[in-house]
């Protein structure tokens, strides 16, 4: 039975339009490990795609290396162990810490972690399930989507133009945003999620909303 944060996040996102089943060795792998409420997740829902790709969640294992990549020579490479729990049709990365539940994502295409320190403090891991029900219970489609220059939705356009999403891709930009690109349905690609979120990382290094004392902070 659905909890009332993932049934909220159904009505607005619809059912799954693709939909792959968790191994009970991951489930065994990750439980105790990520919050409860996110393995209960797994086991009901699988890893899944909603509203036709614009947001999935994913194995983490997939996503351990653009995840140390992206982290790498950054302050929270240090603060919190890691892992990609989901991930949006523009290459956004939603993480959740071992320590912290979900409290950072990855802005891939602006070159951007966003956190607040608030939610960068440990918790027990019960306590985190608050972090994995506010992500799917509060977000709405809006969220997970780009705008053109114009501030037009770009996601329904891209998945007509260029058709829907495989578990491996994303709607990229080339030229990329960080490059001088613009952020038009003509710059638009589908493209395979891996490579392309490397290139990025490799154009700049990620801007941080705090300073690296501030971090030094929490971790005390």
């Amino acid at each position: 039975m659905r909890d009332s944060d993932f049934a909220e996040f159904i009505d607005c996102f619809g059912e799954a339009t693709q939909q792959t089943h968790v191994p009970e060795a991951s489930l065994a792998k990750w439980n105790g490990i990520l919050p409860p409420i996110l393995i209960q997740y797994w086991q009901n829902e699988g890893w899944a795609g909603y509203a036709n790709g614009l947001f999935w969640t994913v194995n983490p294992d997939d996503y351990e290396h653009l995840k140390d990549a992206w982290l790498k020579d950054t302050s929270l490479e240090s603060l919190d162990n890691f892992h990609v729990i989901a991930r949006s049709a523009f290459g956004n990365l939603y993480l959740c810490g071992e320590n912290t539940g979900h409290s950072a994502s990855i802005i891939c295409n602006h070159n951007e972690i966003l956190a607040l320190k608030s939610r960068l403090k440990s918790k027990k891991l019960a306590a985190q399930n608050i972090t994995i029900q506010s992500l799917f219970g509060a977000s709405e489609p809006d969220d997970y989507d780009n705008t053109d220059p114009n501030g037009k939705a770009l996601f329904k356009r891209a998945l007509k133009k260029y058709g829907p999403l495989a578990p491996d891709e994303i709607y990229g930009f080339e030229h990329a945003l960080v490059a001088g690109g613009e952020p038009t349905l003509e710059n638009l690609c589908k493209l395979k999620l891996d490579p392309h979120l490397l290139i990025l990382r490799n154009l700049d290094k990620p801007r941080l909303p705090f300073s690296d004392t501030d971090l030094e902070k929490l971790m005390k």
